[in-house]
């Protein structure tokens, strides 16, 4: 697995810590105020990075698709392109919360899900930018989104491994600076369509970082996750479950999402390396109840050690570690030994 470098103390892959991305989307409710407090809450859980979407409404969508009925408890309008417009922040609002963020200490994406939006958040100069799955099927865009040769960040909901392979090569064909997100693109993905193994799969396929974007339920999917191996967590952030909207319900609190850092972070120290061995915590609990040989009867200098003359038990002081059992039967004793007596390597020949 690769590594990307998105800034010059960031990096994702490799040895790093999982890069855990707070995804705000259109949780801020189109209001400028509870996207800064969202910006505070993922910086105070702990988030490497808080993630917004910024569209250009008349490149991302047909008018025929803005002018469409959108009368349903999500709305924010009549209209669908009314419901976007609430939700859409102008590209000075985008300045101020990237100045906010750099005043909180996090850094500040978004998902570019156009062109223009694509060229406005490279003159932002954010340290990297997210391809959502709505555009993992969009060949111009990502052959553009590649040849400006900056980090990238792409899901890869709503298309199947040929479509990824694609998406792999296009972006490649111009730089390695890129992660792949596996993705479900379902509000609240069930269970049972996570389908997780497939980050396996991608971690055997590409040479780059591999890691999930999760919109199911809870904290226990993106956590497996990352003991698969993940190297990118992007989970939805809210300040309240019940707010208006469709992310809402799969989003997490801030607490909630400081637990899932917590969490990570746990995980990512419990992982360690796959070399199995005695560590050094373990040293109290050998001195007290690991087994040793002893004589299981009194045995004289000279006399032949059979295998019902030696037992293994926890022993003061110790003996040979149990394991040596094999080597020192039928061994000669060069000492006389009592029962309950330990075993030492220079007791026998």
């Amino acid at each position: 697995m690769g590594e990307v470098r998105i800034t010059d103390d960031v990096k994702i892959g490799g040895g790093n810590p999982c890069f855990i991305i707070a995804e705000v989307g259109q949780n801020h409710q189109g209001d400028i105020e509870i996207a800064k407090k969202l910006i505070k809450a993922a910086k105070e859980a702990g988030a490497s990075c808080v993630k917004f979407q910024k569209t250009c409404l008349t490149e991302k969508f047909t008018k025929k698709y803005l002018e469409r009925s959108y009368d349903n408890p999500n709305s924010w309008g009549k209209t669908y392109g009314e419901h976007k417009r609430h939700l859409e922040f102008s590209e000075e609002q985008y300045r101020e919360l990237f100045r906010y963020a750099n005043e909180v200490g996090i850094l500040f994406t978004a998902s570019a899900m156009d062109m223009v939006s694509f060229d406005f958040l490279v003159n932002l100069k954010v340290p990297f930018i997210k391809i959502g799955s709505g555009d993992s099927n969009n060949l111009l865009f990502l052959k553009y989104a590649a040849s400006k040769k900056i980090p990238l960040i792409i899901s890869t909901g709503m298309v199947d491994k040929e479509a990824v392979k694609t998406i792999y090569e296009i972006i490649s064909a111009q730089h390695k600076r890129f992660c792949l997100l596996h993705c479900i693109s379902a509000y609240p993905v069930p269970y049972e369509d996570v389908n997780l193994t497939v980050l396996q799969d991608y971690m055997k396929t590409f040479d780059i970082p591999i890691g999930f974007s999760g919109q199911e339920l809870g904290t226990a999917v993106p956590l497996a996750a990352v003991a698969l191996g993940a190297k990118v967590i992007e989970k939805h952030i809210t300040l309240d479950k019940t707010m208006k909207g469709t992310d809402h319900v799969c989003s997490l609190t801030p607490p909630e999402f400081a637990q899932l850092v917590r969490d990570v972070r746990v995980i990512e120290a419990a992982l360690g390396n796959p070399i199995k061995k005695v560590v050094t915590s373990e040293i109290p609990c050998i001195d007290k109840l690991q087994k040793s040989l002893v004589m299981g009867c009194t045995k004289n200098r000279g006399e032949i050690l059979y295998p019902g003359d030696v037992k293994i038990k926890v022993a003061e002081p110790k003996g040979l570690n149990a394991l040596h059992f094999e080597e020192v039967i039928y061994k000669t004793l060069v000492y006389d030994k009592k029962e309950d007596e330990p075993l030492n390597k220079g007791d026998f020949c």
